[in-house]
């Protein structure tokens, strides 16, 4: 819920912006009227509202460039701009012409992330690319989807397609989304089959493990509460054992006993080939789950398992505590 209080210039030119992200204040004088603060300090007067079930928000402007007083004034004047019918154009659109509108309009990405999302949409959607965007049928999506092999990715294209024809709709180039008539694909969800049991085996199997580089990057993918690409990419430099911390975050008793005892020379703690450090030994991973009689355990799998039965705690003593409390509950034999 937004914070509420009286609008004026000395209550807004003192606000503090958020460490991260965004908040949102609320005029007293008119609730409709909202700011967000951004962390670089940014505040952007707006008003938000529920148009044909979508939450719509709309910009007014930023402050001090816009004034409070103007904000208040253009409240009403923005929403029945925002109410209002978008007309349909009469004019039509190739789908590929609409596409680069969209992306230009609606897509923020990384270049990798859009680069990913270019490769997708040239191989899968290709067969939309010279349609009018008007003349676009759900048998027509239908059969794009269809063609897809791949539940998780026909999901993914579908969505964009739903996504790409709302934004038509707003601009004035259909009346209604094709694609909420078509049926998503039924999605085959992996089953992450770690127990408690499972666990025991699993560490009883890594204990075994002849290379003690291996031995300890896979322990500690138990012990130190992190992703494996985090476990691997340790350096000595982050760890500080006279606090029991890994930079912010704190480290298990297991942990700390575990890497305490492996040898410190080097800049990496799990050095790979070469000089940089273990990235994906899913070979040697793959034994120990084969020895261990949990074939379908993946190391994500472990960090899950353990993060989503950990009780996190804003006090890094206390979680450090939980961490031991899960481990000594999940480890410790009956």
């Amino acid at each position: 819920m937004a914070h509420q209080f009286f609008f004026n210039p000395y209550i807004l030119d003192n606000l503090i912006p958020p460490a991260r992200g965004f908040d949102v204040v609320q005029d007293v004088s008119d609730p409709r009227l909202r700011m967000y603060i951004t962390s670089r300090g940014i505040k952007t007067f707006f008003v938000r509202k529920r148009i044909n079930g979508r939450d719509k928000r709309v910009i007014i402007g930023n402050y001090p460039d816009v004034d409070i007083e103007y904000a208040r004034d253009a409240v009403t004047r923005v929403l029945e701009d925002a109410c209002r019918k978008v007309p349909v154009k009469r004019k039509k659109i190739l789908f590929k012409d609409f596409l680069e509108l969209y992306l230009k309009k609606r897509v923020h990405r990384s270049v990798g992330s859009y680069d990913k999302l270019m490769r997708a949409i040239n191989k899968h959607l290709v067969g939309l690319m010279d349609k009018n965007i008007g003349d676009i049928t759900s048998e027509d999506i239908q059969a794009v989807i269809s063609s897809i092999k791949g539940p998780a990715i026909a999901v993914r294209m579908q969505e964009l397609l739903q996504s790409i024809f709302r934004f038509a709709i707003d601009s004035g180039y259909r009346k209604d989304n094709p694609v909420y008539n078509v049926k998503k694909p039924e999605q085959n969800r992996r089953v992450r089959p770690l127990n408690k049991h499972g666990l025991h085996k699993l560490v009883n199997a890594i204990n075994k493990c002849e290379n003690q580089t291996m031995r300890a990057a896979f322990l500690m993918l138990i012990y130190g509460f992190a992703t494996k690409t985090q476990i691997f990419s340790m350096q000595w430099e982050d760890l500080d054992f006279n606090r029991y911390m890994w930079g912010e975050q704190p480290l298990s008793d297991r942990a700390v006993v575990l890497l305490q005892d492996f040898p410190q020379d080097g800049y990496w703690v799990f050095p790979g080939r070469g000089h940089g450090h273990l990235t994906d030994p899913r070979l040697a991973w793959e034994r120990v789950t084969r020895d261990a009689g949990v074939p379908d355990v993946t190391m994500d799998d472990v960090y899950k398992f353990l993060t989503r039965r950990l009780v996190w705690a804003g006090d890094k003593e206390d979680l450090r505590q939980n961490m031991n409390d899960l481990l000594d509950e999940m480890l410790t034999v009956a």
